[in-house]
């Protein structure tokens, strides 16, 4: 009887490894930095394991792909708050990897006082990784008009101006720093949990593995509820907002930044603390009436339409994504910056007889099979299965490794590569391209037609000239 685990990558990685050494798993390679994602244990012959990211276990293990999997508190409540009756068991309290879960505002805000908020009568932004969770707290305290941004992180840079609230996590004891932000409710106290599938907690024999996690025969359920938390001791601070008249520009951060600030540099553009080594997202540019902060490329196009900012420099291909959900966004193209340049591409594993997608799509149906589509890209992979008629699919959203989920979990990913190195290391072959990315300059249609187009356009062009001369 094969019994699969997913084990989390990133900041549970250290700790979780440390508990299967003694809990004496024996797994092949789970470490910083592995080159595979799949382990097997030398102890346990039907144990398996799959490093995976850690928002993506509960949503793994719920849907049966594997029977146990460790992740954070945090990650399966979002996931219970959207789907309530998901086949999920939590099994125990593991005691690391502590974080809280903040409802928070910037100090400046009056929004930093909890009856503030539930007495508003304008719309409430909440801008956060776990939207379910952003959700369910507006509706708990029934806000009268509020409005949830999904994010892909670095969220603490939204308040005040492009938020007026944020959900985020903070390891315990961290102080929250960031910004000028301060706690207005304390939601959640997380740390890593191990969990089951309801159906594989029932019907599978998995004693000797949880025996050696000293877990009990009875699965406990922990349950959270939001408990209000007093302010700090007020402190001093200089809040640093955005004039109305300011360009609001966007920049990347990641591996991003280098290009950005080359490019910068061959247009005459100065900026400071880009990238910063101080954690600090508001770098300072010389352009005077132009005022920066830093986000993740993938939340650009959503802010950008909804005139969060007025620019921004993100990749194509969440542009894409962005326009396959919202087709009349008010995002208009302004420059192809030409780095970043990446294929995305349908892959599938080796072992897989097919070499297109019209093979693929007869093999599946001779199979008698639902193709399961893989991508962080889910809109794009939609219309990707649509167009190419592969019958009833199911798409897997994921947050990262994405070449994890094949042979066991999916049929064919929709992924980006430069080289598709990183593809042939685990054993996948390309079947299709769909597009090519490079990274551009986008802009916030209405801002075009505002007192401030003379000055998009301005900086639109000496980034084009900068391109241009190389």
């Amino acid at each position: 009887m094969k019994i699969r685990i997913a084990l989390p990558k990133g900041r549970l990685l250290n700790e979780t490894a440390k508990l299967a050494s003694e809990a004496g798993w024996q797994l092949s390679d789970y470490s910083e930095g592995a080159r595979l994602y799949h382990m097997t244990s030398a102890r346990f012959p039907e144990l398996s394991a799959k490093i995976l990211h850690e928002k993506d276990i509960p949503i793994q293990v719920a849907m049966g792909n594997y029977d146990l999997g460790i992740c954070g508190l945090d990650w399966i409540q979002e996931l219970l708050m959207k789907y309530p009756d998901s086949s999920l068991v939590k099994l125990k309290d593991l005691g690391y990897g502590a974080l809280e879960l903040y409802l928070a505002a910037s100090r400046s805000s009056p929004f930093s006082d909890l009856d503030k908020v539930r007495g508003s009568d304008q719309v409430i932004s909440i801008a956060s990784e776990y939207p379910s969770l952003a959700e369910s707290l507006a509706l708990n305290f029934r806000l009268k008009r509020f409005n949830i941004f999904p994010a892909w992180g670095a969220v603490e840079i939204y308040p005040p101006e492009n938020a007026d609230l944020v959900l985020l996590s903070f390891r315990t004891g961290q102080e929250m720093s960031v910004g000028d932000l301060v706690p207005v409710i304390k939601v959640l106290s997380s740390t890593a949990f191990l969990i089951a599938n309801k159906a594989s907690w029932q019907n599978k024999d998995l004693t000797e593995i949880l025996n050696t996690l000293y877990v009990k025969s009875e699965a406990p359920d922990v349950k959270s509820s939001p408990v209000e938390i007093k302010h700090p001791s007020a402190v001093k601070v200089t809040p640093r907002t955005m004039s109305a008249d300011s360009v609001r520009l966007a920049l990347p951060d990641g591996h991003a930044q280098r290009h950005v600030v080359g490019i910068l540099n061959k247009a005459g553009i100065r900026i400071s603390n880009y990238p910063s080594t101080d954690g600090d997202r508001r770098p300072v540019i010389d352009l005077p009436g132009v005022t920066v902060k830093v986000i993740r490329p993938q939340d650009m196009p959503l802010q950008v339409a909804n005139d969060k900012f007025d620019i921004a420099i993100t990749g194509r291909d969440w542009v894409k994504e962005h326009f396959y959900q919202f087709p009349s966004s008010p995002i208009t193209e302004l420059v192809d910056l030409k780095y970043s340049w990446v294929r995305i591409v349908a892959a599938v594993h080796n072992d897989l007889p097919v070499s297109n997608i019209a093979e693929l799509r007869s093999w599946a149906a001779g199979q008698g099979k639902h193709l399961r589509v893989a991508a962080e890209y889910v809109r794009i992979a939609d219309k990707y299965a649509r167009d190419n008629h592969l019958g009833r699919y199911r798409i897997i959203p994921t947050w990262g490794a994405t070449e994890a989920f094949l042979p066991d979990d999916a049929d064919i990913l929709i992924e980006n590569t430069e080289t598709g190195g990183t593809l042939k290391r685990h054993n996948l072959k390309i079947i299709e391209t769909l597009f090519e990315s490079t990274a551009c300059l986008i802009a916030a249609t209405p801002a075009l037609h505002s007192k401030k187009a003379e000055q998009i356009k301005s900086f639109a062009a000496i980034l084009k000239k900068a391109v241009e001369e190389g």
